[in-house]
């Protein structure tokens, strides 16, 4: 005979739903405030990684313009073909 397995039982909600959270507390315009930070926060957040993102790739490509033949050479290989 098979093993019959027990259904579990749904966590309960109601005691988690009876207890106050912090946006309860505050007051509607304090909220929002409080998520205006934050959109402002990670909207700064992301600008400075594209800015950051923007002078690595400018360092790289002045990096590359600055090689010698040798360097390039070396980097690249000899991967052209023979007349």
């Amino acid at each position: 005979m098979a093993k019959q397995k027990r259904a579990r039982q749904p966590a309960k909600k109601a005691e988690t739903d009876s207890r106050p959270t912090l946006a309860d507390g505050l007051g509607d315009d304090t909220l929002q405030k409080l998520m205006q930070a934050k959109k402002d926060l990670v909207s700064t957040e992301q600008a400075e990684e594209a800015r950051k993102k923007e002078q690595a790739a400018k360092a790289r490509r002045d990096r590359e313009k600055n090689m010698s033949f040798a360097e390039l050479l070396d980097k690249y290989g000899d991967g052209g073909t023979k007349y």
